[in-house]
């Protein structure tokens, strides 16, 4: 087949788990035997981008996200017409492209952009977040998890205290970003990687016509890790390992917090990752115990991972289908996380009882994490199979693709 991705978190010199998703089933599709593009940003693209982002393809400019503007922030209200707007953009840049190819699968954040793609088009979405309902794509507010489906009330994520004007017009806005996407979802077919954020979209809209839709988790390049896997004798007992964007709702803080006064004298907390609240946590928790290692290169972190003991996704807000988990599951690497969001699905690809420990809190959370530093490390040997790996899965969208 002919393929053309769609992404505007495509280019860049730091991709993030969108993106590698987008790259890592771009690249299995090609080396399957399909012709596959990727279309990205306009205003990131460079001869370069390809090789800078690992994929085996052509990048393609598409379209320029350099100026958002609309003033939101200083206006403390959601604007009813900006993600349409930006939303129209990508479907103008991609509609141009799409007679070439079979199919177009976007993966983005802006759900709406399929109501703008004519039926006659081979159009798929992917859907990554929480922002099919969500405007700022999270479902996180005040440190805590967002439940509520009242629409005014997501004027408390612009303004501090909103009025009833910027409540009112917020839910405008979120109202017609909810609908549109709605409409999106009932023209063409949409992929949500946990059934999660299938249930969490028909929480906020209960009447979306979501039979064109399916769930299919993420996945992995499982060869890769398998050939960076540890030995047992190279496994360091007691070392600690969480990675991620270091931002509200990613729980790093929390977790320091708890955390403090129960690691035994031998185990050490490493944090790869970068972030707004990084210099603010790692100020006041670096230390003989705990060190911050900044971005480092995927290999790097795998191979990291593959060492440690025990990883650690501290992640406070509903992680859809965190890649981290899949990542630690498919190397054999104890795993601890909170059971919230799509993490509890991926139990199921456990290899042992106890290797995924889901905690309701982040104290007990912490608790097993003593736990589980009392113990030896767990090693066991990898199987030459591993059921999220991307080739378990391009089967099954490929079968999408031609529905």
């Amino acid at each position: 087949m002919k393929v053309l991705m769609v992404s505007e978190d495509l280019p860049g010199t730091q991709v993030g788990g969108l993106g590698k998703h987008v790259v890592t089933l771009s690249n299995a599709l090609l080396e399957l035997g399909h012709e596959v593009d990727i279309m990205g940003r306009s205003d990131r693209c460079h001869g370069g981008s390809a090789a800078e982002i690992g994929f085996k393809g052509r990048v393609l400019p598409g379209f320029d996200f350099s100026r958002p503007g609309w003033k939101e922030s200083q206006l403390g209200f959601f604007n009813p017409v900006k993600r349409p707007w930006f939303a129209r953009s990508i479907a103008r840049a991609l509609l141009r492209e799409a007679g070439k190819y079979d199919v177009v699968h976007y993966h983005g954040h802006l759900p709406m952009a399929g109501r703008y793609v004519p039926r006659s088009v081979n159009f798929v979405q992917t859907r990554h977040d929480q922002g099919s309902e969500c405007v700022i794509h999270l479902r996180f507010r005040q440190e805590h998890v967002c439940t509520t489906l009242d629409a005014r009330d997501c004027a408390a994520c612009i303004h501090p205290a909103p009025n009833v004007v910027r409540r009112e017009m917020s839910g405008l806005a979120v109202r017609r970003y909810r609908s549109e996407t709605a409409e999106a979802f009932s023209r063409h077919k949409t992929i949500f990687v946990s059934d999660f954020l299938r249930q969490a979209f028909l929480r906020a809209v209960p009447d979306a016509d979501l039979s064109r839709a399916r769930v299919i988790h993420n996945f992995i390049r499982y060869p890769y890790l398998r050939e960076r896997a540890a030995r047992p004798d190279e496994v360091q007992a007691g070392e600690v390992l969480l990675v991620g964007r270091i931002d509200a709702g990613k729980g790093f803080g929390e977790f320091l917090a708890q955390v403090q006064g129960w690691l035994p004298k031998h185990a050490r907390i490493s944090i790869v990752g970068d972030g707004p609240l990084r210099g603010q946590l790692e100020s006041r928790y670096a230390g003989p115990q705990v060190r911050f290692l900044g971005w480092l290169p995927y290999d790097e972190v795998i191979r990291m991972s593959a060492r440690s003991h025990v990883l650690v996704i501290p992640s406070v807000w509903e992680e859809p289908c965190g890649t981290t988990v899949l990542e630690a599951l498919a190397l054999g690497k104890q795993c601890l996380a909170l059971a919230r969001g799509g993490t509890p699905e991926l139990a199921a690809y456990q290899y042992y009882d106890g290797q995924l420990q889901l905690a309701e809190t982040m104290p007990r959370l912490v608790e097993r994490l003593a736990h589980t530093l009392g113990r030896a490390p767990v090693t066991v040997p990898l199987p030459d199979a591993f059921p999220m790996d991307v080739f378990h899965a391009v089967p099954q969208i490929l079968d999408f693709y031609h529905e």
